[in-house]
């Protein structure tokens, strides 16, 4: 059984084909694969290609190292973009990749170091996010953890996303706070959460905590999403660089927030995944 591992900024997924498996992966084969002592370690599995759907010619299903299943990753979509690139299945041209969280457009450009990405639209909508309330668009409300109230603003772009008003926060504030409103009453779904530094009107940072998956180096629909936050709010323009720990993203906002993501892609390494790995789970 074969395995290709890449990153894109740190970020770093399995793509599995599933041709090679005789059946689905369970959730704990996921959890083993992942771990960093005890597998291969990684991220996230990039199950697929599958079968085409919704006029996409590839399927991808995505899957945390908690074993859950995301429904969109920007950081995964360029590496599976990527992985595709690599096998002759796509070429240069735009091509269409569905995933849990929607259909998306892609571009590999040059020989795969960079790909780009149509992601969809960001909706404010509590119900489509989803939030718990009444009706709204989520913005500039407050949550409390830990001692401290947050104002934070709620955001999907097929998977749901808090960004934190909070500038300057450190890696070891993100440890903290990360998990407990990750897991907040308010997020039936859970969230993936940022904390947001706006830098000037094209540059803003962001610190993550990533829903199933822990502090991350860099994540592509945590970009999209804090991006068109920072817009919605006014602090910044439609052209975006995100900076993170692994690296910077650029994001175009484009009508009614819908996000185009550029970002690099790297190849580590194929391999062979052993059974023996997998056995007395």
């Amino acid at each position: 059984m074969h395995f290709f591992k890449y990153h894109a900024l740190g970020n770093d997924y399995i793509v599995l084909d599933p041709k090679q498996w005789l059946s689905q992966l369970s959730r704990s084969e996921i959890v083993r694969i992942c771990h960093r002592n005890f597998g291969i370690g990684s991220d996230g599995i990039l199950w697929g290609p599958l079968p085409a759907q919704d006029d996409a010619p590839f399927s991808v299903r995505i899957f945390n190292p908690d074993g859950s299943e995301a429904q969109k990753s920007g950081n995964g979509l360029r590496i599976f973009c990527r992985y595709l690139f690599d096998h002759d299945l796509v070429k240069n041209a735009p091509f269409k990749v569905h995933t849990c969280g929607g259909v998306v457009q892609a571009t590999v450009q040059g020989q795969g170091q960079s790909v780009t990405v149509e992601m969809g639209r960001v909706s404010f909508d509590s119900t489509r996010i989803p939030v718990v309330g009444a009706s709204r668009e989520v913005l500039r409300e407050t949550l409390s953890v830990a001692g401290e109230t947050l104002t934070f603003t709620s955001a999907t772009i097929g998977n749901p996303h808090c960004i934190i008003e909070r500038p300057n926060t450190t890696t070891a504030d993100v440890h903290r706070l990360g998990p407990l409103i990750e897991t907040h009453a308010l997020f039936p779904e859970r969230t993936n959460v940022q904390f947001l530094t706006v830098r000037d009107r094209n540059n803003i940072a962001i610190e993550i905590w990533e829903r199933g998956a822990g502090y991350t180096l860099a994540s592509g629909s945590s970009s999209s999403a804090a991006a068109a936050v920072a817009h919605r709010l006014g602090l910044v323009d439609r052209s975006v660089t995100v900076h993170m720990l692994g690296g910077t993203i650029a994001i175009e906002i484009g009508d009614h927030y819908a996000i185009t993501m550029t970002g690099p892609v790297t190849h580590v390494a194929d391999g062979t995944l052993d059974k023996e790995m997998l056995e007395n789970l």
